[in-house]
């Protein structure tokens, strides 16, 4: 079902070329097609324009030379003699720029000057001062082209100036293939005195003005090169700044879309993780100016559900644990309950029968044995049924203790005597004669020490001694009861505190005992101020090291 559905990166790509590239494409296409139209409508303005600049350049340079030649004949009249006339002709040769001669000639002399100035590259203008007389000047092409083209001399474009009899008396930018080409676009019949455009190129148009006075055609070819900087150059300006401002898009959309899918891929991540129970998960996005406010509240919102989600999970596990453990101490309970309490009523029960039978007689011997055992086991009852009781005060350190200057001494010989040591094991105090008072509970630090008293007397190795030594600092005292026995690995060592938990299990049980003991003392002696520690080791065995405050005394008790 989920493949069926685009990415986003997709999406946004799909968007981008509908939203973007083909609207861009599009107006790119618009926009270059109205440069082109625009262009071409410039060059063939451009073309006229020239056409008649060089039109009225020729009628001007025409007039100017026409005017200065009456002028000259005007002045002939006046001469009286041929040979003023001809100083003062060669005169006038200085003043006129870029004139070589000046002359008199009849109609066919004129003829055959401007055959011999055509083919020497120069202009004979003409003016008529009489019957078959004419005033001719000769003038150098050169000079005239100058003239001609001086404003268009940075214009790319041919321009032809042409005789009524076709011949090329000036040229601008001229290429001989070029040449032969316009002049065979040039329509046979030439509309007179206006510029006309002609060929069949549309971007390079090519204008003439055909004039009657002086007879000549000007011609204004638009070349490749000039159609190229004006159409094709710009239309590759238009196309580049299209694709130019299509590739920022591009670099801005595809940066934006890539902060945003590393976030939200951060986003999923998060989410994958939850649903695999991960719940300690954050998300961490990349942020930047980029980086959408929906995301990271998203984010934000998204990391707080799942620390809220992680703290319950925390809880829910610790519930479990207790649970846990309130089965195992019921499982424990149980279990205790049916081998420890069975075992003395089932010997109160049996004695207390055997005593309360008619049909036999009982020594006083016999008697007192049973009564001895039922007390034993009454006791051994009692002491059970104590610990159990304890149990709840420890856990809600609800145990109340009465706190006292207590002398140890006194209370480790009065636990020798009321431990059970059915093996008569030795137990040797090394405690200095002036033992220092301490800080506790009289009564709880008996039952502290007859429980590891007896408890080191039970799992002590046959024919070993239970040792208890002491150390005495600034402001406490330490007090070690050892048994010799095999060391005890450091895992379950840090268990013996626990509840129900013994040195043989259940399986390999030698000794009676609940496996309260040591959590007991332990309880004990943390509410009266102080500690305890295990120690087990090749040298001393089993140790338990219990550590008392000192009690505010000046002299020690004798």
């Amino acid at each position: 079902m989920f493949g069926k559905h685009l990415k986003i990166v997709e999406q946004i790509a799909i968007v981008f070329i509908f939203a973007v590239v083909v609207p861009m494409s599009i107006s790119g296409f618009i926009i270059n097609n109205i440069n082109q139209q625009s262009m071409r409508y410039q060059l063939r303005e451009s073309a006229v324009l020239i056409a008649n600049m060089v039109s009225d350049e020729i009628d001007f340079f025409n007039k100017t030379i026409i005017s200065n030649l009456e002028q000259i004949v005007f002045s002939l009249e006046h001469l009286p003699t041929q040979r003023a006339k001809d100083q003062y002709l060669k005169s006038v040769i200085n003043q006129l720029d870029d004139c070589e001669n000046l002359e008199i000639v009849d109609a066919t002399k004129l003829e055959a000057i401007q055959k011999r100035d055509r083919l020497n590259n120069k202009a004979a203008i003409p003016l008529k001062i009489g019957d078959n007389r004419y005033l001719v000047a000769t003038f150098k092409l050169d000079a005239v082209k100058d003239e001609l083209f001086r404003s268009l001399a940075d214009d790319k474009r041919q321009i032809y100036v042409l005789t009524g009899d076709g011949d090329l008396i000036a040229e601008h930018n001229y290429t001989e293939d070029a040449y032969k080409k316009t002049i065979s676009l040039l329509p046979d019949k030439l509309k007179k005195d206006k510029p006309v455009i002609f060929g069949d190129v549309k971007n390079q148009p090519l204008v003439y003005v055909s004039k009657d006075d002086p007879k000549i055609t000007i011609i204004v070819n638009t070349t490749e090169k000039v159609t190229q900087k004006a159409i094709t150059n710009n239309s590759l300006k238009i196309i580049l700044s299209c694709l130019f401002a299509t590739f920022v898009i591009i670099f801005v959309v595809g940066l934006y879309t890539y902060y945003l899918y590393i976030n939200i891929r951060q986003l999923f991540k998060g989410i994958i993780a939850i649903s695999k129970g991960n719940y300690e998960r954050q998300i961490r996005l990349f942020t930047t100016a980029f980086t959408p406010h929906e995301i990271i509240f998203l984010a934000f919102e998204f990391n707080r559900m799942a620390t809220e989600i992680h703290k319950s999970y925390i809880q829910l596990k610790k519930n479990n644990v207790e649970l846990k453990q309130l089965n195992e101490f019921r499982s424990n309970l149980i279990d205790t309950v049916s081998h420890e309490l069975r075992t003395p009523l089932t010997s109160i029960q049996g004695y207390t029968s055997r005593l309360m039978r008619q049909d036999i007689t009982i020594d006083e011997e016999t008697r007192q044995k049973s009564l001895r055992i039922i007390k034993e086991q009454s006791e051994r009852l009692k002491r059970l049924i104590d610990d159990l009781l304890t149990i709840p005060d420890i856990e809600g350190m609800r145990l109340r203790t009465n706190i006292e200057q207590v002398w140890l001494p006194e209370i480790l010989e009065e636990s020798r005597i009321l431990i059970k040591n059915k093996r008569n094991l030795e137990i040797v105090y090394n405690l200095n004669d002036d033992f220092p008072l301490v800080e506790g509970d009289k009564g709880r630090l008996l039952q502290v020490f007859v429980n590891l008293l007896e408890n080191a007397a039970k799992y002590a190795s046959d024919d070993s001694k239970i040792v208890v030594d002491s150390v005495i600092t600034e402001d406490c005292v330490k007090v070690f009861v050892k048994n010799d026995c095999e060391v005890i690995p450091p895992k379950k060592l840090k268990k013996l505190f626990e509840k129900f938990v013994r040195l043989d299990d259940n399986t390999t049980r030698t000794t009676r005992g609940t496996g309260l003991g040591l959590f007991i003392v332990k309880g004990l002696v943390e509410a009266m101020n102080g500690s305890i520690k295990l120690h087990s080791d090749k040298d001393c065995g089993f140790c338990v090291e219990v550590t008392l405050n000192l009690a505010n005394v000046q002299e020690p008790v004798k």
